[in-house]
């Protein structure tokens, strides 16, 4: 049955369909109030000659749907799905940064922590904080005037002496037997909870009530101490008052697109003043025809939906769909309303305009305009004149490998891409090597990458680069033209870098290398810089993650099974290292837990065997 027929027979009800490849890999998803109505226009005359929709109609093989109960549901369900399967076809958000918390565990002695990664262990969260800095300054002053520490101790048991923050005065000492009471330590962890809230009125209100009562019972030295944190609550207090007179809180939208790129800033408004600002790009929109009020709504539904905190107003440089729909589930998920409005006047337009204004210089320093685009055609020009390749009136595309590993071990590749005159950072790709394991043989991992890499182009009928460029010397320029010639590209344009003289080696002229004029090698040193690094990167992944392996393989009663448990849920051994053993707990049983706990902190960590380990530099 083709995609026009199952299109026919798909349900009218609100919900989310899902075109995929003939690999069965999504593509693209989408929602819809109807879903036979809204995929059936994909299939309406002159549909097939837009950009986007000719080339999705063109990869996709299968079509499937999920049926909800209402449009709300149907948003919420295709902005999770857009984040699992990171669809070529739409709008991606790629952002890396994140907000603080301050995390206050679930323990019988409670401890404070800024963390940027929220956890269903029963521990309470708050925030988040603008800027981030100030997330530690205030769990530093939880520390010093309220004693309730961040340190890693084991408080289940008792110990025989405190650790430093004791004696530096920042905690108040549970894990000594007598040092404090369970009772104190709960009072103080409540004045913590009631400040974290934002209640501090109430405490206040409760600071001076225990105060009296100690100077009733003439217990001078707890009411001086009562009074003194008083004090320093009351400074904070007048401090948040005078940010507070100025404003609201909300967040501003600025947005600038030109073809295919785009930039768009969103500036963090609290109590009135401008705290932090985020930036996003992109340099290949799947939808470059569309409008911009298609882009600015994908993009706003993946930027709120799913978010701990969302301001009670959000302003936007245009109308765009779902607007209303988005507005409403964010006000349910919030609990209270949250406008999106397009401000057209006023404080709040002029304030939308500064956040165009520097979307609009962002874009430029990000994408430099059009005089980068004539600087990298001209060194193109000359690079192809200098090793002979095909001229064009634009510039090519280069593929570049690097092999990366430690005296052999976790041997790994990298490719990287420089198209139209700019990196294709999406288009970078990893390869696990499979016929070359724990032996340093360079050529024969070039040529396994080499192979794989092109054999899989031509059976997509992907068009091939203008150049390969190997990271290396003659060795592994030949090692490269071995796999080329097996799959019967041998008159593909290939050359490498070596290293130590920068002097560029093309097949067939070997023994005359190259030393380029500075413009064209600085790309070529550029495309080869940034594969070592991708491959470098790559690298240090794999040999943590299999040190964490065979470290923890070691363990009695941990297998394979519960490292990839360890490995999903932490990710690094330093944070396995880092977790408190009740984290440890929720991914083993609670004996294992402590054993491993026990056993990553039972000596220094100079003389932990997880800690040990080669430390030469990597190829």
């Amino acid at each position: 049955m083709d995609l026009v027929e199952k299109s026919r027979q798909l349900p009218t009800q609100p919900g989310v369909y899902l075109f995929k490849n003939a690999a069965g890999t999504v593509i693209y998803v989408g929602k819809a109030k109807d879903l036979r109505a809204r995929v059936r226009t994909y299939f309406l005359a002159g549909q097939l000659e837009t950009a986007k929709t000719g080339s999705l109609l063109r990869d996709a093989a299968e079509l499937e749907s999920i049926v909800v109960d209402t449009e709300a549901e149907a948003l919420a369900l295709e902005n999770t799905l857009i984040k699992q399967w990171q669809p070529r076809f739409n709008v991606l958000l790629r952002d890396d940064k994140t907000y603080p918390y301050i995390r206050l565990s679930r323990e019988p002695f409670p401890r404070v922590y800024v963390t940027r990664r929220l956890t269903d262990d029963g521990s309470e969260f708050f925030g988040p904080f603008f800027p981030a800095g100030f997330a530690y300054r205030l769990a530093h002053f939880i520390h010093k005037h309220f004693l309730v520490p961040s340190c890693r101790v084991d408080l289940t048991r008792f110990h025989p002496r405190p650790c430093l923050e004791f004696h530096i005065h920042r905690c108040l000492g549970p894990c000594v037997e007598g040092l404090t009471t369970p009772e104190r330590y709960r009072q103080a962890v409540e004045d913590v909870r009631l400040l974290l809230a934002g209640k501090q009125g109430d405490l206040a209100r409760d600071l001076r009530r225990r105060r009296d009562q100690a100077a009733a019972r003439e217990d001078f030295e707890a009411a001086a101490s009562l009074r003194d944190l008083l004090r320093v609550l009351e400074d904070l207090q007048q401090k948040q008052k005078m940010h507070a007179v100025s404003g609201e809180d909300a967040d501003v939208v600025g947005f600038c697109r030109e073809g295919a790129r785009a930039a768009l800033n969103l500036f963090h408004l609290r109590h009135g003043r401008v705290v932090d600002r985020r930036e996003f790009f992109w340099e290949s929109l799947p939808q470059p025809e569309a409008e911009d009020r298609e882009v600015l709504g994908a993009l706003l539904k993946q930027i709120y939906l799913q978010q701990p905190y969302l301001p009670p107003r959000i302003a936007a440089p245009l109308e765009f769909e779902d607007r209303e729909l988005l507005a409403a589930a964010l006000s349910a998920q919030r609990g209270a309303a949250v406008e999106i409005a397009v401000p057209q006047r006023g404080g709040k337009r002029a304030l939308l305009a500064l956040a165009e204004k520097n979307a609009r210089l962002a874009f430029q320093r990000r994408f430099r305009s059009a005089a980068p685009a004539v600087q990298a055609a001209a060194d193109w020009q000359a690079l192809a004149a200098a090793l002979d390749l095909p001229l064009g009136s634009e510039p090519g595309r280069m593929e570049c490998f690097d092999i990366s590993h430690f005296q052999g071990a976790e041997t790994v590749a990298a490719m990287t891409v420089w198209e139209a005159g700019a990196l294709r950072r999406s288009e970078y790709r990893k390869f696990k090597l499979r016929g070359v394991v724990n032996t340093v043989d360079d050529f024969r991992s070039l040529e396994e990458v080499v192979h794989r890499r092109y054999q899989r182009r031509l059976a997509e009928g992907a068009p091939l680069p203008s150049l390969v460029l190997i990271d290396g010397g003659i060795g592994q320029l030949h090692a490269a033209h071995k796999a080329l010639l097996d799959l019967g590209l041998g008159a593909l344009p290939l050359a490498s870098l070596a290293k130590r003289e920068e002097l560029v080696y093309v097949l067939g002229r070997e023994s005359l290398p190259l030393r380029l004029d500075p413009a064209p090698l600085r790309l070529l040193q550029l495309l080869r810089d940034e594969a070592h690094r991708f491959a470098i990167t790559f690298h240090r992944q794999r040999r943590g993650q299999a040190t964490l392996r065979s470290e923890l393989l070691a363990i009695p009663g941990i297998g394979p099974a519960t490292v990839r448990k360890l490995l999903a849920r932490f990710g690094s051994l330093a944070a396995v290292r880092a977790a408190p053993a009740e984290e440890l707990a929720q991914v083993l049983p609670a004996a294992r837990a402590r054993a491993l706990w026990d056993l990553l902190h039972a000596a220094a960590p100079a003389a932990n065997p997880l800690n040990s380990g080669p430390t030469a530099s990597l190829n």
